[in-house]
């Protein structure tokens, strides 16, 4: 909006050329997103205590939990509003990758909304059913990645990072293959939601790497140089991204151990969709497997609890998401959290590596 309205000016006033330019509006995006959180965040924690939004904790979890019951949640009603409006203000609205990501990102806080509020207000502990979450995420992902393929505007192909010339064309199973990332990267995020901060952290650094990412395959001459696919317009994804970025630093700040507020689904659930959407645009699937590890590893944890029960009536982990198997080892919270981040920067660091690496 801010582009639209103030760019044109500056025929008139030179000032206003700045605007035309990704870094400048990726700066002004991140710094409104955590004004607009730091804010905001007092009123809407009060709102959900009034609401009687709260989170009600399993007792066959770690004892430390229970002192967390009654902790408000839904917080990532918050996380959303701090991505919707500074993207809004900041991007180049003609762009259909950030309105891809954008709608995209808010159909899955939906489903996220939903599930919380029948947990929360109608008290139904199972909230939506897995068939039914899964539908819906299955339809709004498959709905995106159609867009993408009739659209033409990134190619339907998978790449293989550290080969510059390795490139499978995947024609139009780029639509099920794309929204299979999503709906996996989505899950696994909410996951990994489970200790005061754990999912933030990584979602901080993958929203961090894909920024750096989108703006070099958006911009013709680094894309040329580092022999990686040129993805017209995709530097824009860069504004959107640091809003995501943002808004989850200025959660952090109330979400921090011990924590005031919960995201709950409603944040999970649209996060681990805004950094898949932008892995699928700018073909870094494979990417965003590596530099979101954390998720990935969290997910396959409670995949393969589940199976070994079921074949073996064995555990693998004292309890999944493995977050929970180190602090039933006796890690405190903070630890566990902490170790986690740590992780992901480095494997953030390693993802960018791989752009010299081809």
């Amino acid at each position: 909006m801010l582009f639209h309205l103030l760019y044109p000016l500056h025929l008139q006033y030179s000032f206003f050329n700045v605007f035309k330019y990704i870094t400048f509006r990726t700066f002004g995006a991140a710094i409104t997103s955590v004004v607009i959180a730091m804010l905001l965040g007092p009123t809407y924690i009060r709102f959900l205590q009034k609401k009687q939004m709260k989170q009600s904790i399993r007792d066959d979890g770690p004892q430390s939990h229970l002192s967390k019951k009654g902790t408000p949640t839904m917080g990532g009603g918050l996380i959303l509003i701090c991505i919707l409006i500074p993207t809004l203000l900041w991007s180049d609205l003609t762009n259909r990758f950030v309105w891809i990501s954008l709608i995209t990102t808010m159909l899955f806080g939906l489903i996220g909304y939903v599930d919380d509020y029948k947990k929360v207000v109608q008290k139904n502990p199972k909230g939506l059913s897995g068939k039914q979450k899964l539908f819906w995420q299955t339809l709004f992902a498959l709905a995106a990645t159609i867009v993408l393929y009739y659209l033409r505007e990134t190619p339907a192909v998978l790449k293989f990072p550290f080969f510059k010339d390795w490139a499978l064309d995947l024609g139009w199973l780029f639509i099920p293959f794309g929204a299979f990332v999503i709906v996996g990267a989505s899950n696994a995020v909410n996951l990994t939601d489970g200790l005061d901060g754990l999912a933030v952290g990584p979602t901080i650094t993958t929203a961090l790497t894909f920024l750096v990412l989108s703006y070099c395959a958006g911009h013709v001459k680094i894309a040329e140089y580092l022999q990686i696919p040129h993805i017209p317009g995709a530097g824009e994804l860069g504004i959107f991204l640091a809003a995501v970025a943002s808004s989850c630093l200025g959660f952090l700040w109330f979400n921090t151990y011990p924590a005031q507020v919960f995201m709950g689904d409603v944040g999970s659930l649209a996060l681990g969709a805004s950094l898949s959407v932008a892995a699928v645009i700018t073909k870094n699937e494979i990417l965003l497997a590596l530099c979101g590890g954390i998720f990935v590893i969290e997910a396959l944890s409670v995949m393969a609890q589940v199976a070994s029960f079921k074949l073996t009536g064995k555990r693998v982990f004292k309890m999944a998401p493995i977050h929970h198997h180190f602090e039933l080892k006796g890690w405190a919270e903070p630890k566990v959290i902490v170790r986690f981040w740590i992780i992901s920067f480095l494997l953030a660091l390693i993802t960018l590596s791989t752009l010299k690496l081809r």
